[in-house]
């Protein structure tokens, strides 16, 4: 009774040892499913921020990574012996590429033309070695599991990381970590898995000398990487840029760039210039004045983006004015405008103004729900380089506008370059008139810009009327630093299109000519 009750015992301590060394690996592959769709992300939202056509570079790189990943299971096949070994190996390399990923990328975007080749190659690289991991798992696995069970436990836990990554990136990674730091954090997580299986796992690893100092020297290299993360990572963002960057940040939507050349300020949003202090009035006097003195009385104005408040500021000199909502999705650049102090001092501190009321809402959503009439929309949102933004310049946002408007209401968007983006520019013009209103095109020659141009709708001007009204204004009793009267012959003037502009298509969100438009236009030439 005793043999047996001592043979028992034994059997149960070693079903004891099997399971606590396989649920150590499933916590393994849980923590590297995670980081790798992290990994996924990071590469992907880094490969838009270069490269720009977040639709294009998204697919690209998940895509390379996820053939990737599948060579890098079929290279997992020629690994005949000492898994446990090599799978450790794996997640300190994992860990040191997934780590400086985000830095090489700023430092290949600043040095060089071919930054798209660090980009994918770190997708490679990245890939193959994520794609190793689940093969090799599930054959350490098999010892302690039967097949079918090990197999479905094994995808399960990856699967769940996954989601918990997707999660984690989206809300709080990228926001609150940005770029800088969450491939640190990925790295970290890596290296922590290999560091268990390691020292918990020693006296099973043949070669656990040689990895004790690949633990040392992966160790040193990320202590490394995470201090000098954002010196590194600031030296790289400055080599793209002509100023000293003297604010950036990553929010949850967008990077946001500020630097300082020639005593003015710059503001860029994923690398593209929004404005410059110095002539940011050869944009918004435009923008705002013409629609202004076009409404016989404006009371109730809405601004959808101008998260800078310039836009607010020459709103402001209107006395009229009784209520301003500015809707702006990303918070970061409204407080940019409230708090920045050169670009508070710009907008003359309107965006503390007592009539104006700040909502960090999508513009689309804020249009669906809103209640109020407006008797003018201004629409200073970022060019339609995106699926995203495309929404905002199609013909049911624009029929959202037409219902948020008074009867006699007008609305004025910025509309890119006549010159940069022709058919980009005219299909604008085409899907706000599909959306019920008579149009008429604006122009300016903005220093920093270029050749920039607005579409003004109206509820119950004709094209005609419009021109012949507009001409007419009369800016004497505003303050200025460029608009007069004898601007406005030049605003409405425009000789033949830059390309051939027939056959335009209206924008709506199940055709979004609109993003292909923009980015096929005459870019190569700014």
């Amino acid at each position: 009774m005793q043999v047996v009750f001592q043979h028992q015992l034994q059997g149960s301590f070693l079903l004891e040892m099997k399971n606590s060394k396989s649920y150590l690996l499933k916590f393994s592959i849980f923590a590297t499913g995670l980081s790798g769709i992290v990994a996924e992300y990071s590469l992907a939202t880094l490969a838009s921020y270069f490269l720009y056509d977040t639709v294009v570079q998204w697919t690209l790189t998940v895509s390379i990574m996820l053939f990737s990943m599948g060579i890098g299971s079929q290279i997992s096949k020629r690994i005949k012996k000492n898994l446990l070994d090599n799978f450790i190996l794996i997640e300190f390399g994992l860990s040191l590429l997934s780590a400086y990923s985000a830095m090489i990328c700023y430092i290949a975007g600043g040095i060089t033309e071919f930054y798209a080749f660090f980009i994918y190659g770190l997708a490679i690289l990245i890939g193959l070695f994520i794609g190793m991991e689940i093969p090799l798992v599930t054959r350490i696995n098999d010892e302690y599991q039967e097949l079918n069970e090990n197999i479905s436990s094994v995808l399960t836990v990856d699967y769940i990381g996954s989601l918990i990554g997707g999660l984690f990136f989206a809300f709080w990674g990228l926001p609150k970590l940005g770029l800088t730091y969450t491939p640190v954090l990925l790295g970290a997580l890596n290296f922590i898995v290999a560091s268990i299986l390691l020292f918990k796992l020693k006296n099973t690893l043949k070669y656990k000398n040689k990895l004790y100092i690949g633990f040392a020297i992966t160790t040193v290299l990320l202590i490394i990487g995470a201090y000098f993360a954002r010196p590194i990572i600031l030296f790289g963002e400055q080599l793209n840029y002509k100023g000293l960057v003297i604010h950036e940040e990553q929010s949850k939507y967008q990077k946001i760039v500020i630097t300082e050349w020639n005593g003015a300020h710059y503001l860029f949003i994923n690398r593209n210039l929004q404005l410059s202090t110095f002539d940011e009035h050869l944009y918004h006097e435009p923008l705002v004045h013409p629609i202004m003195h076009l409404s016989e009385e404006p009371k109730r104005i809405l601004i959808l983006g101008g998260g800078d408040g310039c836009a607010v500021r020459d709103v402001l000199q209107y006395q009229s004015v009784d209520k301003i909502d500015l809707v702006d999705l990303d918070s970061c650049m409204t407080n940019i405008g409230k708090y920045q102090p050169a670009f508070r001092l710009q907008n003359e501190n309107s965006m503390h103004h007592e009539k104006l009321k700040i909502h960090n809402i999508d513009a689309f959503q804020f249009m669906e729900s809103n209640q109020t009439k407006y008797d003018i929309i201004i629409v200073d949102l970022p060019d339609p380089k995106s699926i995203d933004l495309n929404k905002l310049y199609s013909k049911k946002f624009y029929l959202l506008c037409n219902k948020n408007l008074n009867e006699d209401g007008l609305i004025i968007t910025q509309a890119g370059s006549p010159i940069f983006a022709t058919k980009a520019f005219f299909c604008i013009e085409k899907t706000i008139a599909a959306a019920g209103f008579g149009t008429i095109k604006l122009h300016n020659n903005v220093i920093s810009l270029g050749e920039w141009g607005w579409v003004l709708g109206s509820k119950s001007l004709s094209n005609t009327e419009l021109k012949s009204s507009i001409i007419k204004v009369d800016y004497s009793d505003i303050k200025s630093r460029w608009i007069n009267n004898n601007a406005n012959q030049f605003l409405t003037s425009f000789g033949k299109p830059y390309v051939d502009t027939t056959g335009i298509e209206v924008n709506t969100n199940s055709s979004p000519v609109l993003y292909s438009y923009y980015l096929h236009g005459n870019w190569a030439h700014y």
